[in-house]
């Protein structure tokens, strides 16, 4: 599994001249950074670098093709990969069982049978990886920007859902690991590629998009032993839902009810939104482990701070409840109108000194497992150096930054991300994300 994500050579089958194809997108960013060869039946240079009639032109062994030519001819390609010897395969190409072409994806299964051949694919967007630069998505960089390395991992049978994840978390400046478009499942499916990312160094996090599951026992065998946090998304859970993932991947997608009961004794989190998905990854990716699952929540706006109670609580999540010790240190260094509770509003003059005393005390406060610190940049002096105060911090305990607001807000709200805390705007989102964060580990 491992040269789906760092080959040492590449052959792409149906490289196109023309720079917006399928093939001659994928060609150019493989030729980037690894040993690449081209295959096109027309042309004898692409990109400056010579083409060849057939993969059994190419004298080199091939760790890993590409087939991104039209279905009718893939049977015969795959034919010829496997007389070359490669033992794995991308084939980016739709038209089989997702339309109905059984017959056809059969015949290839038996191909890849026959030389021991393992695929992702048919109807994919493939492999990528941020640590090792392998990048086989036809979608072009100006389209899609690719995230920085990191460690979060991502399995999706839809590959519209997964570029737009990794464009998302990108933008956001989460680090990822590894990515897998794997469509159609033909030889190798979702346990197959959770297996090898529970094993994965390179991955802290996997997230999940499926619509449909081959062997849901399989599967759940696996996801047990994997003690990595699993987020998991269920397409397929209206019968409208079900209707459409026959026709976008071909698969069954099966009862909803009955697959949440199986995949939370599996001890798999499931979330019902993309949105979701991206804020509980986040978190797994950005905080340190919990060791208290008590939330103090810090804020300079007492309604917004209240609001954060709330929602915390109306997820089941334990609020912290101060020591008598550090009330008191913070009553003697703190002005009289702030409010030492949970939350401990530190009201509209606050500055950057004031966040710092009471970050300082909850840190040393044995009671709090978790910080939600609510920073309205709206309040007059407030500014961009309150980063540098919370960040002091990073990795002490779990932070989350709730902060609402716009273009000011936003500028800060970046800075924070790029110093490796997670952001909400919304304290309903950061209470959803966070009550499945804390039950991971309780």
């Amino acid at each position: 599994m491992q040269k789906f994500f760092t080959p040492r050579s590449i052959a792409v089958i149906g490289v196109s001249s023309n720079p917006d194809k399928v093939g001659h997108v994928i060609y150019s960013h493989v030729l980037k950074k690894f040993k690449s060869y081209a295959v096109n039946n027309k042309r004898k240079k692409i990109l400056g670098k010579k083409t060849y009639l057939s993969v059994l032109d190419i004298k080199d062994n091939i760790d890993l093709g590409i087939i991104a030519v039209p279905a009718k001819f893939v049977l015969e390609t795959v034919e010829q990969c496997g007389k070359k010897g490669i033992k794995h395969l991308i084939i980016v190409t739709s038209g089989f069982k997702e339309i109905g072409n059984e017959r056809l994806e059969h015949e290839l299964h038996k191909i890849l049978d026959k030389y021991k051949i393992k695929c992702i694919g048919p109807n994919c967007l493939g492999s990528f990886d941020a640590h090792s630069g392998l990048d086989t998505l036809f979608l072009p960089t100006k389209k899609l920007t690719r995230p920085k390395p990191g460690s979060i991992s991502f399995i999706s049978q839809s590959g519209a859902v997964g570029s737009t994840i990794l464009d998302k978390i990108s933008y956001e400046h989460v680090g990822f690991a590894k990515f897998i478009s794997y469509g159609n499942a033909v030889n190798l499916d979702e346990t197959d590629y959770l297996e090898f990312l529970g094993k994965d160094k390179q991955t802290k996090v996997i997230c999940i998009y499926l619509e449909g599951i081959k062997d849901g026992r399989k599967f759940l065998n696996i996801a047990r032993k994997i003690k990595k946090p699993i987020i998991l998304i269920k397409a397929g859970r209206s019968e409208t839902g079900q209707k459409a993932t026959m026709s976008h991947t071909g698969s069954l997608a099966g009862s909803y009810v009955v697959h949440k009961g199986a995949f939370k004794q599996g001890n798999v989190i499931m979330v019902e939104s993309i949105r979701d998905m991206f804020n509980v990854a986040r978190l797994f990716d950005k905080l340190p482990a919990v060791k208290n699952k008590n939330v103090q929540v810090i804020t300079n706006g007492g309604g917004f701070g209240i609001i954060t109670a709330d929602a915390l609580e109306s997820h089941g999540i334990n609020l912290a409840k101060l020591s008598s010790i550090t009330k008191t240190n913070l009553k003697e260094k703190l002005s009289e109108l702030v409010t030492i509770s949970n939350p401990i509003d530190l009201v509209g003059d606050v500055t950057n000194e004031r966040y710092a005393l009471a970050v300082n005390a909850c840190m040393k406060d044995k009671n709090v497992g978790v910080l939600a610190i609510v920073v309205l940049t709206q309040t007059p002096l407030i500014d961009k150096k309150i980063v540098n105060v919370i960040k002091k911090h990073k990795g002490k305990k779990p932070i989350i930054i709730l902060s609402l607001g716009g273009e000011q807000t936003k500028k800060v709200a970046r800075e924070f991300e790029k110093s490796g805390f997670p952001v909400f705007e919304y304290p309903e989102d950061a209470a959803s994300a966070l009550q499945k964060y804390l039950e991971f580990y309780f």
